[in-house]
């Protein structure tokens, strides 16, 4: 397919929370890509840390329209450069992408994908060589070439394939005990059903544990069904589906959901309800926090649940908080001992492992937690909430700000006028580290978070409450308070 149409650029070129991205065709282009792809492998050679001697850049994409042909083009720019760019033979998730960069010692990896966003967008992320998302430092180094406008051309090719996907799924079987785990499923007789949401981990977790998997959406769909391939409550309906339906035929079944390239995880429970990594992860810190031969503090954005704090505390664990990305919870993990780290949106990473979020590893571990307790995962929980004295309930609220004039105005009322209340409940605390937090009540387990999103024009509104009638109640004010600016 001739990439002519896709060479005119929109605007400037600037990173968000985890790489650039942006509408394919009109941010995305060839030649935007092409530049960007030039400034990340010249960057990615000038910063290499001492003693690194490799010239490969490795090369990856997800499943999104045109992200086999553009990972092609990021592959010239970095020929151009006069390194060794090494292309993944097909889709390959993005954790795949960096556990290959520490593996290969290589100076890092371009990944084509716009992980969970809309099907029409597309960018690129850039792995370091520690195996993990770069630090804005270096970001804002690579805004500074673009914008410095140095013009490379780009190789003449072909570019070398690798297989990425069998050294890594080895290395998770390393990990976790892939055999023990399928003989306990099938002891049980409880079904795994993988949704990778037509993304780009298909295939993995059947790989890894055979028969008790099946798989969902498996198929490339550059559309994803009709939106975006974020695993979220709305989005895995068929999903759901067939796990009320195995409920209804009196089978155990347990739902495990990837984003689009494969570094994030959400589940559905054995009723058909959706478990968030706002539950998950705390159910990881039950489960690894026990072992006292594994180290490590609990690093968790500033939107993630009370209950994260409270297990952790409860199995002995310093708790981290940090700015929401998990570029800021991996630069803890690369600075001192990490049991796991996680953030609200679905992305868990582990200290033995890497500095990176994994959905698959997290996937494995969450199944190993349920067949070491028997328990279907939402009596896990259930007993879990118990145990800690904390039953809560959340949600999250994303809007579509038509008036560009909005963030400013809502920012400069929040901070020089915060409410004293919100939706009856009295503000407490007030949090400024990513956006603003507002705690309310007395105690943990009852907040409203309002916050930009970094990858989309968007407003998110985040709430945790002991009921789901807060909840509810609180993001409505929220959305009319924000309305009524």
């Amino acid at each position: 397919m001739s990439l002519l149409p896709l060479m005119q650029s929109a605007g400037p070129i600037c990173f968000g929370t985890d790489g650039w991205r942006g509408v394919l065709g009109v941010d995305v282009t060839a030649a935007t890509v092409l530049q960007v792809a030039t400034a990340a492998a010249q960057e990615l050679a000038a910063a290499a840390p001492e003693g690194l001697d490799s010239r490969e850049v490795l090369i990856g994409f997800d499943r999104r329209f045109l992200a086999p042909e553009l990972a092609e083009l990021a592959g010239a720019a970095v020929q151009g450069c006069h390194l060794l760019p090494l292309l993944t033979t097909g889709p390959t998730p993005t954790p795949t992408m960096s556990w290959t960069v520490r593996d290969r010692q290589a100076l890092g990896a371009l990944v084509v994908t716009a992980s969970h966003n809309p099907p029409e967008w597309l960018g690129l992320k850039i792995k370091g060589p520690f195996g993990g998302s770069v630090e804005s430092a270096f970001t804002a180094r690579v805004e500074r070439r673009l914008r410095a406008g140095s013009v490379v051309p780009p190789g003449p090719g072909p570019i070398p394939r690798f297989d990425a996907w069998t050294p890594y799924l080895k290395a998770l079987s390393r990990l976790v005990d892939c055999r023990m785990l399928r003989q306990r499923l099938q002891r049980l007789g409880w079904q795994v059903l993988a949704d990778p949401m037509h993304g780009a981990a298909a295939g993995g977790l059947q790989r890894l544990l055979g028969a008790p998997v099946e798989e969902i959406r498996s198929e490339r769909d550059p559309l994803f069904g009709g939106h975006a391939p974020e695993p979220l409550a709305a989005n895995l309906q068929e999903l759901t589906q067939r796990i009320q339906a195995a409920a209804t035929a009196g089978r155990i079944a347990v739902g495990l959901a990837f984003d689009g390239d494969g570094d994030r995880l959400a589940a559905v429970d054995e009723t058909g309800a959706f478990c968030s990594t706002q539950l998950l992860i705390p159910l990881l810190i039950n489960h690894l926090g026990r072992d006292a031969t594994q180290p490590g503090v609990v690093v968790k954005t500033v939107s993630g649940s009370d209950l994260m704090t409270t297990v952790a505390e409860d199995r002995g664990r310093r708790v981290v908080e940090t700015a929401v990305g998990f570029k800021h919870v991996a630069a803890v993990m690369r600075q001192e001992a990490v049991l796991l780290g996680g953030e609200e949106s679905g992305g868990v990473g582990f200290g033995h492992h890497m500095p990176e979020r994994d959905g698959l590893l997290a996937a494995l571990l969450v199944l190993e937690a349920l067949v070491t307790a028997e328990q279907p995962l939402g009596q896990h929980l259930a007993a879990l909430q118990r145990r800690s004295s904390r039953q809560l309930h959340y949600d999250r609220l994303d809007l579509h700000l038509s008036d560009p004039v909005t963030p400013n105005r809502l920012l400069a009322v929040l901070q020089q006028q915060p409410p004293p209340t919100v939706a009856g409940a009295p503000v407490t605390e007030i949090n400024h580290r990513d956006g603003i937090k507002l705690r309310l009540g007395k105690g943990l387990g009852h907040w409203l978070m309002l916050r930009f999103s970094g990858t989309e024009p968007l407003l998110r509104l985040y709430c945790e409450a002991p009921t789901a009638e807060q909840v509810r109640a609180t993001l409505a004010w929220a959305e009319a308070f924000v309305q009524g600016l």
